[in-house]
């Protein structure tokens, strides 16, 4: 799509009752984000309340029209998706805009490959729309859906704001009571509402797009005009939008007083405490009962048979669950009925999965079969196969398989073909163990559910997940090239281009992914790997390159961006010494005199361990000093370089041992690398200067209706 295009969804598919929108872009440093929000807007134009406008800290919608679903990688950057239950947009909102903002003065000029996409609900993309010209903007509008009569349609917006989601909200109706936003936005630009001053004299609305040029919004051919879109702030208009910031009465003069509404208390969802409660046993050999028990499983066919029998009740008695897990899918917001063992005709033989899901909203319904998989046994193409013919055959939306494998773009874990004669398409969708544990780690531990049995059952749920004998542990298996190559490396015989080394990348970018999510379940915020854009878009063309450096280097590299660390984690394993290195680079402060940067930087690192290498990052191609914490404890002036040379940050770096067999056992690779990741961050990283700019994703800002 181009600047300004609309088109309507049911020209494009059947399936458009549930949609996904995705927001992508890539980062040249690796440390480009934004926060995605969504707007529902009436017919004025304005939120109805605070309800309407949804952020990161205010995600889901009651009715289930809206759920941000969070980041993950795409490309060589990251992709920010939104769930769209269409059938649940309540019947007074006619546009939903969807939008983006920067913070810490980040603009999305700064970004490549901005983009956003609709896909319908078996997953087929319907439509894209590029952008390449965004600016210098804090808050971007990338597009919305709207309403003509019965009919939703997307259109392609593209329009900038130089003051930030302050500024964006402001302007839709809606007042952030926030330092951070108010400081941002009087810091990059103040206004005022451009939109209501042309509405007044009755002047069409302007639209500033990002070269800066302002024009009267018109109606692409064969499409409705465009909707009056608030003119974004000037840095000569001051005052407006500070006073809207702060809830200040915006209007004409004289007019009365508008007291900004405080929003209304969500009522206090159910976390876990963060200490357990001492036991009343008498015994402290003796085992709490649990619900779901493990010790009786003797088979992998007892693993799966338990391990789907698990998983499907849950979702369906804890709503909040069973929706994290399946809005990725395009199911609806409804109620949730599971099944298991269930037996399918299919030619001579009967197929039984292993499961269905079925989702019930305002009389529709949304259909899945589920293909389960433990202990690392792989999915068979032959039987996902013919679940997928199946599925086709009876209407239903979706196959979805488990293992404990991580499926990775442009990687399927298992390839099926489409029978394109067929009007009904069937979506193949994968979830790991351990995206599964995330989710039920990230709700008990830190969002909250309903109630305190629904965090019981979570609870009882992971414990389950986590034991060694349920088999759902995520992946755990190198694979079967990994000692080949390994031993390549050593004896120098390994040659370019032998499909091996692909293999071992392919499973070290699942084990970097699932590093991230098994952190960000603990802490409670998103862990990304990092994806280079230097690197190509193409997955597969990053893939053969670091299959050619791992062939010529002996060493395979990845990066993790942490939510609130002042860097990016590198992770580094070397095939040919047998080591690990995870490191953080941090930036030199902006003011102040080195010797104090280096002060507080030991200081700060206190509790960190004496083993860590500290080496001085200096401007030009030389390095600076370095050392260890034990030995520049006591003169961190040992930092400074000598010549003079201006520091540019410091970069922080432990080392250890890798494991060297391919498995998960307490001396494989892969443990060894979790547990590098986690002893780095949990003695490193927690001690460091958060950054500045960026608002703590735990304190929300009060948002209320205008």
């Amino acid at each position: 799509m181009v600047k300004g295009a609309n088109v309507g969804l049911a020209t494009l598919s059947d399936n458009v009752d549930a949609v996904i929108v995705s927001l992508g872009w890539a980062s040249p440093t690796g440390e480009g984000d934004a926060d995605v929000s969504v707007l529902l807007l009436d017919g004025s134009g304005k939120v109805r309340s605070d309800a309407d406008f949804y952020f990161y800290n205010h995600p889901v919608a009651a009715d289930g029209s809206v759920h941000l679903l969070g980041k993950q990688p795409a490309g060589e950057g990251s992709e920010d998706r939104i769930g769209f239950d269409l059938t649940a947009v309540p019947a007074g909102i006619e546009r939903v805009v969807i939008a983006a903002s920067r913070y810490g003065g980040a603009r999305f000029g700064e970004l490549e490959d901005l983009r956003v996409t609709l896909a319908d609900g078996s997953g087929e993309e319907l439509l894209r729309f590029s952008i390449d010209d965004a600016g210098s903007v804090s808050a971007f509008i990338f597009g919305e859906l709207y309403r003509r009569g019965e009919e939703w349609k997307f259109r392609a917006i593209g329009q900038g704001y130089d003051n930030g989601l302050a500024g964006l909200a402001t302007d839709f109706g809606v007042d952030i009571d926030d330092a951070d936003d108010a400081a941002d936005t009087a810091d990059s630009a103040d206004g005022v509402d451009g939109a209501d001053a042309g509405a007044a004299s009755g002047a069409p609305a302007a639209v500033e797009d990002t070269a800066g040029s302002t024009a009267e919004a018109e109606s692409p051919a064969g499409g409705e005009p465009l909707p009056a879109v608030p003119a974004p702030r000037r840095s000569d208009e001051q005052g407006g939008a500070r006073d809207a910031v702060r809830g200040e009465p915006q209007g004409a003069a004289g007019s009365e007083p508008r007291k900004a509404a405080r929003p209304r208390t969500a009522r206090r969802k159910v976390t876990l405490p963060k200490t357990a409660r001492a036991s009343l046993a008498e015994n402290e050999s003796w085992r709490p009962a649990r619900l779901f028990p493990v010790s009786a499983l003797k088979s992998d066919r007892d693993r799966e048979t338990r391990a789907t029998s698990v998983l499907l009740s849950v979702m369906a008695q804890v709503p909040e669950f069973g929706r994290r897990l399946t809005a990725g899918f395009g199911a609806p917001a409804g109620r949730m009925e599971t099944f298991t063992e269930v037996s399918l005709p299919h030619g001579d033989t009967p197929r039984r999965p292993d499961g269905v899901l079925r989702v019930e909203r305002a009389g529709k319904l949304w259909t899945a079969l589920v293909e389960t998989k433990t202990n690392g046994n792989a999915l068979r193409a032959e039987q996902v196969q013919a679940y997928m013919d199946i599925a086709a055959r009876r209407g239903y939306e979706a196959v979805v398989t488990l293992s404990n494998d991580v499926a990775l773009e442009g990687s399927p874990l298992v390839d099926v073909k489409t029978d394109g004669r067929r009007k009904h398409k069937v979506a193949l969708w994968h979830l790991s163990w351990a995206e599964v544990a995330h989710q039920a780690q990230m709700l008990i531990r830190h969002e909250g559910v309903g109630n305190s049995a629904h965090a019981w059952l979570l609870q009882e749920l992971l414990h389950y997940l986590q034991h060694e004998n349920s088999g759902c542990h995520g992946f755990q298996n190198m694979g079967a090239a990994w000692v080949p190559v390994r031993k390549g490396i050593d004896d120098e015989t390994l040659c370019q281009g032998d499909p091996r080394t692909l293999e071992v990348v392919e499973s070290w970018e699942r084990l970097i992914r699932q590093v991230c999510l098994g952190l960000g379940g603990e802490l409670g915020h998103k862990v990304l790997p990092v994806r280079r854009a230097r690197r190509g878009t193409d997955p597969g063309v990053r893939r053969a390159r670091m299959a050619d450096e791992l062939c010529r280097d002996g060493r395979l590299h990845a990066e993790v961006l942490i939510e609130g660390a002042p860097g990016v984690l590198t992770v580094a394993a070397d095939l040919r010494t047998g080591k690990l290195r995870t490191s953080i680079e941090v930036p030199a402060p902006e003011q102040g005199y080195p010797l104090n940067w280096a002060k507080r930087l030991v200081r700060r690192l206190a509790e960190a361990p004496a083993d860590l290498h500290v080496e001085t990052l200096v401007e030009g191609e030389g390095g600076g000093p370095r050392g260890t914490l034990e030995r520049l404890r006591p003169e961190p002036a040992d930092l400074l370089p000598k010549n003079g040379a201006r520091i540019t940050g410091f970069r922080l770096s432990l080392f250890k041992s890798m494991g060297s067999s391919r498995g998960n056992a307490e001396t494989g690779f892969i443990r060894s690398v979790d547990d590098a990741v986690h002893r780095f961050h949990d003695g490193v990283v927690v001690h460091l200067d958060r950054p500045a700019g960026r608002r703590s994703a735990a304190a929300a800002p009060a948002v209320a209706a205008g």
